[in-house]
């Protein structure tokens, strides 16, 4: 299973003619049966495709539907247990709180990647590695 962040699934929504290229790479990720995602990563992507200021801007119906069809993936919801192992992670690899929550989302369900464009490619966090779909 691989873990999907928040920005791929934007690059997947974008109609942007600047993000073509990442779009299509995207694209190809979120078709994919290994995936996994979590409760965080489905509400900022929401809060994320629906934002004003966004150039190619989701509606709300838009944005709930592509939520809904990535239903099918499974979903590491937000716990007492991964608040917690956030919070270690996040001292320890001094790193945000809510990039280690995705961290530890990622390790809760069972993911040993994590594909993302903002955390550090290559990186390891104690036995989960972030790895940038988009590196040429």
């Amino acid at each position: 299973m691989t873990f999907v962040d928040t920005n791929i699934l934007l690059c997947a929504a974008s109609t942007d003619p600047s993000e073509a290229r990442k779009a299509a790479a995207a694209r190809t990720v979120v078709n994919r049966a290994d995936l996994a995602l979590s409760v965080q990563v489905l509400q900022e992507f929401y809060v994320q495709a629906t934002r004003p200021t966004r150039r190619d801007r989701l509606t709300h119906e838009q944005a709930g539907s592509l939520v809904e069809a990535w239903l099918r993936f499974p979903i590491q919801e937000t716990s007492v247990p991964l608040m917690r192992a956030a919070f270690e992670t996040a001292a320890r690899q001094h790193i945000s709180y809510w990039d280690a929550a995705i961290i530890e989302a990622a390790r809760l369900a069972g993911c040993r990647i994590v594909l993302s464009e903002d955390l550090a490619d290559g990186r390891d966090f104690d036995g989960v590695r972030v790895e940038n779909p988009f590196r040429s």
